[in-house]
């Protein structure tokens, strides 16, 4: 009699020779990722000086094309040398905050202008007084004829790009002292659109 033949058996784990399953690595990052955030980053640089442009221009193109008008200025704020001898300026001659009310007051369509974030669009005609010019008043209507200023309502002040100048250390003593006692004049030039820039500080003392 043949001996008995046992069953073969089977098992699910895997022998020691069988062929290792290769592990799934994780792909790596695009190579565009870099790319891509750096257009990003240049496209918000551009979009940052076109903004400044934009804020620049006016000034720019009264500086170039304008015609020279002489303003009475008075300090705001001393010259800080902390600031590289910045000095804020106000215009005597100009429209105040309290003028400005009345003259807008008598004006009906100012009741239905709708709030401004940037402050509402004036106009400041100037006439000549001596060798100086002084504001005539304020409206919402942009004037006939010329000269006059563009400028913005900031409730508080009127704003006409003319407010602050910056001038070399060397004369910032002599530019202070001047325009603390009243010495000072403004050269700014103004364009067909109102937009003005200062150009120039005179004082006393050259």
């Amino acid at each position: 009699m043949s001996p008995s033949t046992s069953p073969s058996t089977t098992s699910d784990e895997p022998g020691p020779d069988a062929a290792a399953v290769p592990t799934a690595v994780p792909a790596a990052a695009p190579a565009q990722a870099p790319a891509r955030r750096w257009r990003w980053l240049i496209l918000a640089l551009v979009v940052q000086l076109g903004l400044v442009g934009v804020a620049v221009a006016p000034q720019l193109q009264a500086r170039f094309t304008g015609q020279e008008y002489r303003l009475r200025v008075a300090p705001i704020d001393p010259i800080d040398p902390f600031r590289g001898a910045y000095v804020a300026l106000s215009y005597p001659d100009l429209p105040t905050s309290e003028s400005m009310a009345r003259d807008l007051a008598a004006d009906p369509g100012t009741l239905s202008e709708a709030p401004s974030v940037g402050g509402h669009v004036r106009f400041v005609p100037l006439i000549r007084s001596g060798e100086v010019w002084r504001g005539a008043g304020v409206q919402r209507t942009r004037p006939d004829s010329g000269p006059y200023l563009t400028c913005r309502d900031r409730g508080w002040q009127l704003r006409c790009g003319i407010e602050s100048w910056f001038v070399p250390q060397d004369r910032a003593a002599a530019i202070e002292r001047a325009v603390g006692s009243g010495h000072a004049i403004a050269v700014v030039r103004i364009d067909s659109s109102g937009d003005a820039a200062i150009v120039d500080l005179l004082t006393d003392e050259g």
